[in-house]
């Protein structure tokens, strides 16, 4: 397959890059087409399980991510109200050694670069920033997508990657973003600056009733990564500074001193509400198929939507080029390799969602329950997703 006719990827994060590999490793040409005026990634932390390192290790990166990414001791999860930890997850060499690869905590921009910069030293792959997709047409033979400068771009399918609010998505199922009624705010400062006293070589996750906070590490310990996540009633508004800080005041107001700490540091200017997409089992019409957010977005409790936009790209990879031009057969095989494992995700997303958020009753039984999780136990919990996910047989 040459650039005359090759696969459109539209959108330039992590998912469009790692199938824009996935496809070039078996000598298909793709072209990606990113809205925003250059390639990036909004800038805050990301947290990978092991499952990610099957596909770093197929596309050869494993090497390049190691270098910027940081192993944390543990993942925790602690009571926001008392401060109790709840649960711990080592994350060391017992880890290592059940599932074969690290648990990982990276600046977004730091892994995001490493994909870019393979992007760029590969010649079967056409980056193509400024390229707002708008609109699409099915042309039986072939594809064509039109941006909002007026340009058109034909290949011989789409693989829609354009997120939770997807374009492609709204075209080809029609339905909508799921809000849960909670705003999510983020934030990096130097690690010099945390005078909070809270762990500084741990993810830790502080669930409390309507709200928690996960903070870890960055770059090695130079930065210190938060995120801070509320329910709210303005949760779909914009809003100004000082209404949000009242709200923040009033939401943790009871929260454990460490907590309020961390929300004193909070930078209000990245706010975001907060949503998923329900399951679906069809993703593809045609010559279009979705992949990650646009196919199956998750809430944030597992860490995980990321990570299943990357094992997608290299699932739909294989599935591409084991189809041989069969885009049909493609995206079915891939949808049929994918589509339980993502639907998971979504439906334990929610279920810890609660778990997170609970109060009452609800918090005294989640807190004798998971007094007795243990190490074994949570390995064990977890190995459906850490363990990998099979690839859509090439075929060939």
């Amino acid at each position: 397959m040459t650039h005359s006719n090759p696969i459109l990827i539209v959108g330039g994060g992590l998912g469009g890059l790692t199938t824009a590999l996935a496809l070039a490793q078996r000598g298909r040409a793709s072209r990606v087409l990113e809205g925003a005026v250059e390639f990036g990634a909004i800038g805050y932390g990301i947290q990978f399980g092991p499952n990610v390192f099957h596909v770093f290790a197929r596309l050869g990166l494993m090497d390049q991510v190691l270098a910027v990414a940081d192993s944390p001791v543990a993942v925790l999860m602690r009571d926001a109200l008392d401060g109790k930890e709840l649960v711990r997850i080592p994350t060391g060499d017992s880890f290592r050694a059940r599932f074969r690869y690290p648990y990982i905590i990276v600046h977004r921009i730091d892994l995001h670069n490493v994909l870019l910069d393979a992007c760029r030293q590969n010649p079967a792959i056409e980056l193509v920033a400024d390229a707002m997709a708008i609109g699409f047409e099915d042309r039986g033979d072939g594809v064509a997508v039109t941006t909002a400068d007026g340009r058109t771009f034909s290949g011989a399918a789409v693989v829609a990657a354009d997120g939770i609010r997807s374009l492609f998505r709204q075209r080809l199922i029609g339905d909508g973003e799921r809000a849960v009624g909670y705003a999510a705010l983020r934030t990096i400062v130097p690690m010099a600056e945390v005078k909070a006293d809270v762990s500084r070589d741990s993810v830790v996750l502080w669930g409390g009733p309507g709200c928690h906070i996960v903070h870890y590490p960055l770059r090695h310990g130079s930065e210190f990564n938060i995120v801070a996540v509320f329910r709210t009633s303005t949760y779909a508004e914009k809003s100004d500074a000082a209404s949000c800080r009242a709200e923040l005041e009033e939401t943790y107001g009871h929260a454990h001193p460490a907590m309020r700490a961390l929300i004193a540091m909070m930078d209000l200017r990245w706010r975001r509400s907060v949503g998923d997409r329900d399951p679906v089992r069809h993703w593809h019409k045609g010559r279009v198929a979705l992949l990650g957010d646009a196919a199956h977005a998750p809430l944030q409790s597992l860490a995980q939507g990321a990570g299943m936009a990357i094992e997608d790209g290299l699932c739909l990879g294989e599935a591409i080029h084991g189809a041989d031009g069969d885009y049909h057969a493609a995206f079915k095989r891939f949808e049929a390799a994918r589509l339980v494992r993502t639907a998971r995700v979504q439906l334990e997303s929610r279920a810890l969602w609660h778990l997170y958020h609970c109060d009452g009753i609800d918090r005294e039984v989640r807190n004798a329950t998971v007094a007795g999780w243990d190490e074994a136990h949570m390995y064990d919990c977890l190995s459906w997703l850490y363990d990998g996910a099979p690839v859509a047989s090439a075929g060939r």
